[in-house]
């Protein structure tokens, strides 16, 4: 049976035994994959350098529907992006948002889920460096909403009211933002008018609007952000890369 090609991106790597790797890619016809590359770890290794994370290229994988571990035969790299590997803030994002794609992206192919990936490692490799704490978080809440658990920022969370304007409390237990009565006695994190509005826009994929961030607002909104992420989307498990994100940047 011949290999099937497909476009990738390299979510993970890790030795195997003395000579190879065992890679989880993302791939945009057949989801996210686990491979195994047979001597990649070899000084003169057909593979080389293929396989770092977040490089992009074309993957040739003999796949068979009952393994859970396919067999990569080849990787040609068409971006690498080296961007990301020279800065270890962009490289944080990167691998938060690799982290967040492998380990909850639906096992059926998202065609949708990949270009987003291509395009956020794309927009966080030449970002400006004043905007990048806007664009690491829009790139995570993007992923998040792709991954479907956007959180509730239309109506209440809790009994769909109508929100108040200005300041409003948002409720990570209830996934959203509550309506005056619903936050009382809740603990929530209260949102001023300007801090609910670059929410908003990084949640809603606007993130063009919000320019730069102080060190204090995007610490803030990371912090937010994997609250939300440890309580909805990773069911407590240990996000690595995510938190060393969070508390890095």
């Amino acid at each position: 049976m011949p290999p099937v090609s497909t476009p990738a991106v390299v979510l993970h790597a890790f030795p195997y035994g003395e000579t190879s790797k065992i890679v989880r890619l993302l791939t945009l016809e057949h989801g996210v994959q686990s491979a195994i590359a047979k001597g990649a770890r070899r000084p003169n290794s057909k593979f080389g350098a293929c396989l770092q994370l977040l490089s992009e290229g074309t993957a040739q994988l003999y796949l068979k529907p009952t393994r859970e571990l396919q067999t990569l035969a080849e990787f040609d790299v068409i971006v690498q992006r080296p961007e990301l590997a020279r800065d270890v803030d962009r490289y944080a994002a990167g691998a938060a948002l690799a982290e967040l794609v492998m380990r909850f992206s639906p096992a059926e192919p998202h065609p949708e889920i990949y270009q987003l990936v291509v395009a956020e490692l794309d927009h966080l490799a030449t970002v400006a460096k004043e905007e990048l704490d806007a664009a690491a978080l829009g790139a995570l809440w993007g992923t998040v909403c792709a991954l479907g658990f956007a959180p509730n920022i239309g109506v209440c969370a809790r009994d769909g009211a109508e929100l108040p304007g200005g300041t409003v409390a948002f409720s990570v237990a209830d996934g959203g933002f509550l309506c005056r009565r619903c936050a009382r006695g809740t603990a929530t994190s209260k949102l001023t008018a300007s801090d609910r509005q670059v929410l908003e826009r990084l949640i809603t994929g606007r993130r063009a609007e919000i320019g730069s961030l102080s060190p204090r607002h995007a610490a803030a909104h990371r912090r937010l952000l994997a609250r939300f992420v440890e309580r909805h989307v990773a069911d407590g498990r240990e996000l690595r890369a995510l938190d060393f994100w969070q508390g890095h940047s």
